[in-house]
């Protein structure tokens, strides 16, 4: 039995990312953790206007309240999913803690748009950017909303990091991995084959025997998010990402970025280190 994790803010209870958590936790028969990551900084309001107005023992009340509801929420769409599950609520810094969570399971559910903080960003925030460059299991991200998926769009490049992705999937979520699946590579030049064609089509024979193929040409980020601008989050997209240091994704975007800014599909996305 696989363990899935689903990092959640009780204060901006994600349905899509519950949604998205309980159903493939069905579909793969495996067990949920919900970990609620209370930051002790994390507030909804100011804390300064707070002790200006002298009702911040009334504020840190409601705030209580608001995360002891997502729990009941969460537990409640857990139990009408009919599955095993767990609801832990950590309670120090979110990143650290979540980062903690990730080395003890198999993959790790979360909103791109989840900040952990009282102030919206867009997605993907810094939180997100931060928690992929760092986390110790594959990650999935969840769809804006949630829809029953019912296919797979891999995408391969001939790294080691996007085969590797593709492995991890199929370990992972092998009920989803059964769904229609097409491998999309980009070319920039008149070639039609897949990088490294016989040993790739090889390893997919093993890993996703009914997969089919698609070579684009082109540069490689407009003709995947022209191919994936069409679908909807029915689709799941696999990709290796974030292979570079921190220091070099301030110059040049990791692929994950532009897709979790561009696309509505749910986002598998496994590293090699």
């Amino acid at each position: 039995m696989k363990k899935i994790i689903v990092a959640l803010d009780g204060l901006k209870l994600s349905e899509s990312s519950v949604q998205t958590a309980v159903a493939l936790t069905a579909r793969e028969k495996a067990h949920l953790v919900g970990v609620f990551l209370d930051d002790f900084t994390h507030n909804s309001f100011s804390i300064a206007t707070a002790m200006e107005n002298n009702d911040l023992d009334a504020r840190m009340q409601k705030d209580k309240q608001i995360r002891d509801n997502a729990v009941k929420e969460f537990e409640t769409a857990c139990q009408s999913g009919g599955i095993n599950f767990t609801v832990r609520r950590d309670k120090s810094f979110a990143l650290p803690d979540l980062l903690r969570e990730s080395i003890y399971a198999d993959l790790l559910i979360i909103s791109a748009e989840e900040s952990f903080t009282r102030f919206p960003e867009p997605a993907p925030t810094r939180f997100i950017r931060d928690l992929l460059s760092e986390v110790q299991c594959p990650v999935l991200i969840a769809p804006l909303k949630w829809q029953p998926l019912e296919k797979t769009v891999m995408l391969y490049d001939g790294a080691p990091s996007s085969v590797y992705a593709i492995k991890m999937f199929s370990s992972i979520l092998p009920e989803t991995n059964k769904l229609p699946a097409t491998v999309i590579t980009v070319r920039g030049d008149e070639n039609h084959h897949v990088p490294e064609h016989q040993l790739m089509k090889e390893f997919m024979k093993r890993h996703n025997p009914g997969a089919e193929y698609a070579v684009l040409q082109g540069d490689a980020e407009n003709a995947i998010l022209d191919e994936l601008i069409k679908n909807d989050s029915r689709t799941l997209v696999v990709l290796g990402a974030y292979q570079r240091s921190t220091v070099s994704r301030w110059f040049r975007a990791s692929m994950a970025d532009l897709l979790m800014k561009s696309i509505p599909c749910a986002l598998f996305i496994a590293h090699n280190k």
